[in-house]
């Protein structure tokens, strides 16, 4: 009988009987060992092989689409003199602002070879006194500014020079979350930087501290850093689709959340730009807030996408078409309003006098308007009288609603400046009573301005308790 004998291999605790060969059986052995290695190597040389004999344009890669649009994406120095900022002197009034001299430096995108036009964003080039555009091969040259916008953060910029390359516009309302984007810009001053990601997310707002800032982003992964702004954002195909602007960041580096300006607005701020050296916008005459869990179950409503209506100008466009306070707006032209800042953005897209389609929900049941629109410089203040607006300045309101009834006007936000703040008044409060007299709309509240009252006695709620908070005189 054969003896066998017990090894253990290096993995873990497993192990295995090996029975003893004769020399024969050993020789056989070793020529099927050769042999095995002769097929191993054939085997690992085969990719290698198919590597050489296939055609270059077969092997998938980005190079080429680049080599073609880079040209058209250039490097933007700007020189000038900023006074220091406004709160500095509001804390140190006694102290004369101070100019200093600043440089920074950007992207642009070549968007019109023969006019040589160039995108880029208002902030890279808005304390600008000299604007210096150096292109792909290494020619600098004095750019012209031909207007600027920091609503919607969007510059045009012109240069004379010849054999300029341009990126062909795309269709930003195509794009879809999850396609792939380059971006393509000089972060860090490092020129010609291009990163690739996908589309992470559209219609983005509320990214700018401005108010009343024009945003609709597409949100990408593709590495997005300073200097990156005002570059480019392009498909596979090569084509424009946004404008790099902004990044989500806690310390000045990319975390993988960047931000551009889809190119359909841009280009439309562009040709405004370029017509009229400014940009008209038309203007619905509505204040509007978003829809939330609570709104969207106090109307019966499947979503939360939308804008609620808490102010109706007089004598808007809005006025004018029917629109109610707690309309909720859900489309304008037939495509849905992601949000109160999907729907500014679809409004400031159109010019004052075009007419359009407002798609609301009112008590439930959904509503086609047609409106004209008016200028946006037309304002729906809520209170028009200076003595009361002066009472309530800085005081953001909508109503609220316990249950199925109004119960008063809820304090949105509030500046920390301002009269009714010194006095008490604080976000999140809700303000049931004015002057002795219900509010549970902003009618109501309008109607106690109209009273030119002095002084203004509020009843407020907050936290489940009742107190009253007197405003004025100053």
């Amino acid at each position: 009988m054969t003896a066998r004998r017990r090894t253990h291999c290096a993995c873990g605790n497993s192990s295995k009987t090996v029975t003893p060969m004769n020399a024969r059986a050993r020789r056989f052995a070793a020529v099927g060992r050769a042999a095995q290695r002769v097929f191993l190597a054939a085997l690992l040389a085969l990719p290698a092989v198919a590597a050489a004999q296939l055609p270059a344009q077969q092997v998938p890669s980005l190079a080429p689409m680049i080599e073609r649009v880079s040209p058209a994406v250039v490097n933007i120095s700007i020189s000038g003199r900023i006074t220091d900022d406004p709160l500095f002197r509001r804390f140190l009034p006694e102290q004369p602002g101070r100019d200093r001299e600043v440089s920074s430096s950007g992207s642009g995108v070549i968007v019109d070879a023969e006019r040589g036009y160039i995108l880029t964003n208002h902030h890279v080039i808005a304390n600008a006194d000299r604007i210096t555009v150096t292109l792909f091969d290494g020619r600098s040259m004095i750019a012209e500014r031909v207007g600027s916008d920091a609503r919607s953060d969007i510059a045009v910029l012109k240069i004379d020079a010849r054999d300029l390359a341009q990126i062909e516009f795309g269709d930003s309302d195509a794009v879809r979350v999850g396609d792939f984007v380059v971006a393509i810009g000089n972060p860090f001053g490092l020129s010609h930087t291009v990163t690739s990601g996908i589309v992470s997310g559209l219609g983005r707002s509320n990214i700018s501290p401005d108010q009343d800032a024009y945003e609709s982003f597409i949100q990408t992964d593709a590495s997005i850093n300073p200097g990156n702004s005002g570059g480019a954002l392009v498909g596979l195909n090569g084509e424009l689709l946004g404008i790099n602007s902004a990044i989500l960041s806690r310390n000045g580096g990319n975390i993988g959340i960047g931000f551009a300006i889809p190119v359909n607005m841009a280009r439309h701020v562009m040709s405004e730009l370029i017509e009229h050296g400014t940009v008209r916008r038309g203007a619905l005459g509505v204040r509007i807030t978003a829809v939330t869990p609570e709104i969207a179950s106090s109307r019966g409503l499947k979503t939360t996408r939308g804008a609620v209506v808490v102010v109706v100008g007089p004598g808007t466009a809005a006025a004018k078409a029917g629109l109610r306070v707690d309309d909720v707006i859900v489309s304008i032209d037939d495509e849905a309003v992601r949000d109160a800042g999907s729907l500014r953005a679809a409004i400031g897209l159109h010019r004052p006098g075009d007419l359009v389609r407002v798609g609301i929900i009112r008590d439930g049941a959904p509503l086609v308007l047609e409106a004209t629109l008016g200028e946006a410089e037309e304002t729906t203040s809520l209170l028009t009288t200076r003595e009361t607006e002066s009472l309530l300045e800085g005081v953001e309101l909508q109503p609220t609603r316990l249950g199925d009834e109004l119960a008063g006007l809820l304090v949105v936000q509030i500046d920390p400046a301002s009269p009714a703040a010194r006095r008490g008044l604080q976000s999140g409060d809700v303000i049931t009573r004015m002057n002795d007299r219900p509010v549970s709309s902003l009618a109501d509240a309008a109607a106690v301005a109209a009273q030119l009252a002095e002084t203004l006695v509020l009843d407020v709620t907050r936290d489940g308790r009742s107190l009253s908070i007197v405003v004025g005189p100053r």
